[in-house]
């Protein structure tokens, strides 16, 4: 296991300078590669808006001495219960997803985030004493839908927008919007670190990859897209760190060479300093839905840290 060595006043730089291998270009358009452009949106971000190195630097500080205190204490009764708020846009009839789909996503970000997906006993013995239960629940709170002529939305957070024909976000300081669309360019879904505009808060997923029924596609139809960016909301890097042999600013999962796709042959080593197993079956990397299964106890206590007393995402605490 690696350990967490970078300073705080490092932060700015990794945020500005790391950036998605090859496989991620946003060009890209294969169904058969996990594509997040959650790293290329924060990159654009950051370009446009240099202060918010600054606020992603206090809140990496704030999330360092939160975990290092062990206070997790501090979290309302230990839970926290996230209202989602779905923002659908559609131009056919397969792109407006049921309400039943929404909510099998709602259930699947359920079971991820409790430790009570059935795939969890599939762990390594290597990872069994880091795998996590994160205790973060989610409801459905609404279902907002608008019909638009547009054939994608891209990444430039078009859909979060009235003046571009989008849907704006409703109370993001206290839920979670989550936009279903057609994103395009091979992408299945992005969403936003916080420390970034509350204006443009939340997670974006393409409508063929929500839930686990309706127009789910394989291998990405078991609503772990969605598990994945909500892990980015809460303030969880790619585990490979978007760099080759990158940091994920958590001291318990291995060094990955890079990002991993398909459902590899456990054990898969790093070509990194050491050589470790790759924790393949995190969330956080590449992999197919069915690859998928667990957050470590390390990436639990990032996630505690933006709720807590002082976090980036208090207003959420009940």
């Amino acid at each position: 296991m690696k350990k967490l060595i970078l300073s705080v006043s490092l932060l700015a730089m990794l945020f500005s300078c790391q950036k998605e291998d090859s496989a991620t270009s946003t060009s890209i358009e294969n169904a058969s590669r996990k594509v997040c452009a959650s790293q290329d949106v924060l990159d654009a971000q950051l370009q446009a808006n240099p202060e918010l190195a600054l606020e992603m630097n206090k809140i990496e500080a704030f999330t360092e001495s939160f975990i290092k205190s062990g206070d997790f204490n501090r979290l309302v009764n230990g839970k926290i219960e996230i209202p989602v708020v779905v923002n659908v846009l559609y131009r056919t009839a397969a792109e407006n997803i049921s309400l039943t789909q929404i909510q099998s996503q709602i259930d699947i970000l359920n079971k991820d985030f409790n430790a009570l997906n059935t795939d969890y006993n599939q762990v390594p013995a290597l990872f069994s004493g880091v795998k996590a239960n994160v205790g973060i629940t989610f409801v459905l709170d609404q279902v907002i839908r608008k019909s638009t002529t547009k054939t994608s939305w891209g990444t430039a957070d078009a859909m979060k927008k009235t003046n571009r024909g989008g849907l704006a976000p409703v109370s993001p300081t206290t839920k979670l919007n989550f936009w279903v669309c057609t994103i395009g360019g091979g992408i299945l879904g992005y969403a936003q670190f916080p420390g970034g505009a509350s204006a443009t808060d939340g997670v974006v997923c393409d409508s063929r990859y929500v839930g686990n029924t309706g127009s789910a596609v394989a291998p990405f139809n078991l609503g772990r897209t969605a598990t994945h960016e909500v892990g980015h909301w809460m303030n969880l890097r790619h585990i490979w760190g978007d760099a080759t042999c990158g940091s994920d600013l958590v001291a318990d999962t291995p060094t990955h060479s890079t990002s991993n796709f398909g459902i590899p042959a456990y054990p898969k080593y790093s070509t990194c300093a050491g050589t470790p197993v790759e924790m393949t079956m995190n969330y956080m990397d590449y992999t197919d839905d069915a690859g998928m299964y667990m957050f470590s106890t390390g990436q639990k206590a990032r996630m505690d840290a933006i709720f807590a007393v002082g976090g980036s995402r208090a207003s959420f605490r009940n």
